[in-house]
């Protein structure tokens, strides 16, 4: 009787595990007595006869399909092993996990715009994620009639809708058409809302979607990172002098040549014009402020007080006989005393 439980029995299991596969059915249609049935980890199993689910087991472990899992089988719970039949059911083994998957438009999507007449041709790429949610969903529609079912499959169906609700949450949510970047949150939300209704009849929920990158034709790229340098670096003026001055800095302007002694030389030109200027607005603006200063207030003058030497000055002409005088004491002439 040992030999041929040993030979009947059987392992109900999901060897060949793959991280892109969404479920894989047992091959072997009939389990035999005495058999088990192995649970890994991120794996449900479910049991499945004529179509109608049977029982779900998520807690991975090894379990006796005899006392551990026919009594919690739905319709049957009093089946009964018979020394040469065995249980005919399937046994689905389901990929619990989330899956991350990388997309990308394969070819330009036209999106409609005022500038561009026959519309913005614009790429993107990013990731979405999926994973199953309803099992029985699942199984009608897809596990009942195939063995497998990978995440190439579920991509397929996600790029073929995917042109469409790039343009459609493009245009409705891309307020610049030239920095996408800015609304690729809103735009995100817009399409994962789409796809999951997408995927729903499938048993298949999408918990998210990302947009990492909008790409323009190259004309248009190099005319946006052109307009945003000049923004960021102001005016044409300052551009030369940070250019000029990365060039000495880095070495790519260096040498006695002649290209480094005219570079040399503009710089110096240019630093001594800046210096000049930043001279005349300082002057300008200090004569500027002195001439709004009001004039300061006279302080009144002390009367004029005669020096001792003015009383005493002698006359030039003697008042007695008007002979010149010299600046002597007495007049020379008639001797008449002077001051």
């Amino acid at each position: 009787m040992g030999f041929f439980k040993n030979q009947f029995s059987n392992v109900v299991e999901w060897e060949e595990f793959r991280d892109d596969m969404i479920f894989w059915k047992w091959s072997n249609r009939e389990i035999k007595k005495g058999s088990r049935l192995v649970i890994r980890s991120g794996q449900d199993a479910i049991f499945v006869n004529n179509g109608k689910i049977e029982g779900i087991f998520e807690d991975e472990g090894v379990y006796n399909i005899d006392s551990d899992i026919i009594p919690f089988l739905s319709t049957l719970k009093g089946f009964k092993f018979g020394f040469n039949s065995g249980m005919r059911v399937e046994v689905l083994f389901v990929n619990t996990k989330e899956f991350t998957v990388r997309w990308g438009t394969q070819n330009p999507v036209l999106i409609p715009t005022p500038q561009l007449p026959g519309g913005m041709p614009i790429r993107a790429n990013g990731t979405f994620n999926f994973k199953v949610n309803d099992y029985v969903t699942l199984i009608d529609r897809i596990a009942g009639m195939k063995e497998s079912y990978l995440v190439d499959d579920v991509k397929i169906r996600i790029t073929s809708v995917l042109d469409q609700l790039l343009m459609k949450w493009i245009s409705r949510e891309g307020k610049d058409m030239f920095n996408l970047q800015a609304n690729a949150s809103e735009i995100a939300r817009g399409i994962r809302e789409d796809l999951d209704m997408e995927v729903m009849d499938n048993g298949i929920t999408i918990t998210g979607f990302q947009v990492m990158s909008f790409n323009y034709p190259k004309e248009i790229q190099d005319m946006i990172t052109k307009t945003a340098s000049h923004e960021m670096i102001g005016n044409l003026q300052k551009y030369q002098q940070v250019s000029m001055t990365d060039g000495i800095a880095s070495g790519k302007v260096q040498g006695g040549g002649a290209a480094s002694d005219m570079a040399g030389m503009m710089m110096g030109m240019n630093m001594a014009n800046e210096m000049m200027k930043n001279m005349n607005q300082n002057q300008n603006q200090n004569n500027s402020n002195q001439s709004q200063q009001p004039p300061a207030a006279k302080e009144p003058s002390a009367p004029a007080v005669a020096s001792p030497s003015e009383g005493s000055k002698k006359p030039n002409f003697c008042p007695n006989c008007g002979a010149k005088n010299e600046g002597a004491n007495f007049c020379p002439n008639c001797g008449q005393k002077l001051g």
